[in-house]
């Protein structure tokens, strides 16, 4: 898979900006990947449906992902809850070789990654599937991963349950960028040379 090099701006969603806004703040403190116990964006509750965390299995070789958390968006569009289970066995032989290669080059390179997906529902309309990966870490490499998923169709109404199992088509990335610049947050009322535009 090919990874392209951006910078945050390239992310459309305004909440998974504001998401990202978030992360940024955390990690320009230090320059380093903050703990996911810091990561405390405002309405985060309104979110949580789109949200899915993960925590990273890295005794093994490749990595494995554990799913943490049961977000709504991400079990209606896989079409079951993957809360507890290992994210390759919860994405299967057809999905795995598509979608385990964004999360491992999450923890390859600490840092986001933004990727959008089309894919066709069950009445064959189009449908955007956008993913921001955001590394967390305890100390020791890239511990943890919080994933934000929005779907949108410029159709309007699309079917999201089982949208992501490619009853139609397979969900492939035509977008996948690692965010590696512009990584320094700062406020909307302080500029100067060489500071990060915030994303807005």
């Amino acid at each position: 898979m090919d990874f392209q090099s951006a910078d945050p701006s390239v992310v459309k969603s305004i909440r998974q900006r504001d998401l990202l806004n978030c992360w940024l703040r955390l990690y320009a403190r230090q320059h380093l990947l903050p703990d996911i116990a810091d990561f405390q964006p405002t309405r985060l509750d309104e979110e949580l449906p789109d949200l899915v965390y993960y925590r990273v299995d890295d005794i093994r070789h490749p990595v494995r992902f554990v799913i943490e958390s049961n977000g709504t968006r991400m079990s209606n569009a896989y079409g079951s809850t993957g809360r507890g289970r290992y994210l390759d066995e919860y994405l299967g032989p057809i999905l795995g070789p598509i979608v385990l290669p964004v999360y491992a080059e999450c923890v390859r390179c600490a840092l986001p990654i933004y990727t959008i997906s089309m894919v066709d529902d069950v009445h064959g309309r189009a449908v955007a599937y956008e993913r921001v990966l955001m590394p967390f870490s305890n100390g020791a490499g890239v511990s943890h991963i919080i994933a934000s998923l929005k779907t949108i169709s410029e159709d309007g109404g699309f079917e999201i349950r089982d949208l992501m199992r490619g009853h139609l088509s397979l969900p492939v990335p035509s977008v996948c960028v690692v965010t590696d610049s512009k990584l320094f947050h700062r406020t909307p009322n302080y500029i100067a040379a060489g500071d990060v535009v915030e994303i807005v």
